[in-house]
């Protein structure tokens, strides 16, 4: 999947297919911006073909409130766990991490189901901080329907892209030309939730795997859309992603959650683009267990332009923080803590927008 033979013909594929005007291409998934980035794929596009990644990592849009609630909760005394990244995400007062070097018992765990062993092994609250789109939130949702030991709750922080996507279409000045749309999201949604995308906005979207050529396949799918000016959904990962998706996993959210409005660090409260429990499994809100309610905290960092390029209206070298004050080892801003986000990649990856 990374022939440079292959590669070379795809590449000649899209100068091809390229138009004589701008084409901004956004995806929303950090994996595919770490397979661009690594492998230097933005030096197979040509000059007037651009792709900038969107709000594609969990951990950067998820909001201080969240943060802070989950900050609350382990200091109160309960075996709080989440995954790694999260612990070095900066809410308003402070990280996980650091609440942990205060003494707060923060475990890092890498599944919902390793919260609920570890439930099941002691007498004491524990607390599962949820947070992920639609490829981690089954997990979730099937650990809840799993008769669940009575000591473990869950911090929901879950989201879903699609309605991201759409709220990104909305800025103004966006200039989106089109949507490479993941290919594990899109495993369990399918095509359809990317169909408001041609039919409203007049826009293509290709769903797209992760291996090098997967990635220049799409993008040259979606260039000759734009030739043709057919806008349509297109899967481009067919050997993973079925048109209709994975309907058990998705009967699993069904079943535990139901959309709400939520925030999104760095974009804003998005119109039904989170996840909250249905009533039948208010339980396990550990936020009404424990009291804590979800205040809006301070996101804005003075100089960060986080926000810029969780909408791909900027990309992490237009940053003037990026690699001077903000690096992985001191990050500022949340894209620059996970492993997903776009200016970590860049960090790591020498931040060469067309190597």
């Amino acid at each position: 999947m990374s022939d440079p033979v292959r590669a070379a013909a795809l590449a000649r594929t899209i100068a091809r297919l390229t138009p004589d005007y701008p084409v901004k291409i956004v995806h929303v998934c950090g994996t595919h911006e770490a397979t661009i980035t690594e492998h230097g794929l933005r030096r197979f596009l040509p000059e007037p073909v651009e792709v900038l990644e969107g709000p594609g990592c969990p951990v950067c849009v998820t909001p201080t409130r969240d943060i802070d609630a989950a900050v609350k909760i382990a200091r109160k005394g309960a075996i709080l766990c989440t995954f790694g990244d999260m612990t070095r995400v900066p809410g308003t007062e402070m990280t996980l991490a650091a609440a942990r070097a205060d003494g707060a018992d923060v475990r890092v765990v890498l599944s919902a189901a390793e919260a609920a062993s570890i439930a099941r092994n002691t007498n004491r609250e524990v607390v599962f901080f949820g947070v992920g789109f639609e490829t981690t939130t089954p997990m979730t949702a099937a650990i809840l329907l799993d008769d669940p030991p009575e000591n473990l709750s869950v911090i929901v922080s879950h989201k879903l892209i699609p309605p991201a996507m759409a709220a990104l279409l909305d800025l103004p000045d966006n200039r989106i030309s089109a949507y490479l749309a993941p290919g594990h999201v899109s495993v369990i949604i399918g095509e359809e939730p990317y169909t408001p995308f041609p039919r409203d906005y007049g826009i293509p979207v290709v769903i797209g795997g992760f291996e090098p050529l997967d990635i220049l396949y799409a993008i040259a799918l979606i260039l000759r859309q734009l030739k043709d000016g057919t806008p349509r959904v297109e899967n481009g990962y067919p050997r993973a992603v079925r048109p209709e998706g994975n309907r058990r996993a998705q009967e699993l959210i069904e079943q535990v959650f139901e959309p709400t409005d939520v925030v999104w660090r760095g974009i804003g409260s998005i119109p039904n683009s989170g996840l909250r429990l249905r009533d039948e499994f208010r339980q396990f809100d550990a936020r009404a267990r424990f009291g804590v309610t979800g205040e809006e905290g301070e996101e804005t960092v003075p100089g960060c332009r986080c926000p810029d390029v969780l909408t791909a209206r900027a990309v992490p070298t237009d940053c003037p923080l990026f690699r001077t004050t903000c690096t992985p080892l001191n990050p500022v801003g949340p894209c620059m803590v996970g492993v997903e986000a776009a200016c970590n990649i860049w960090y790591r990856y020498g931040g060469r927008p067309k190597l």
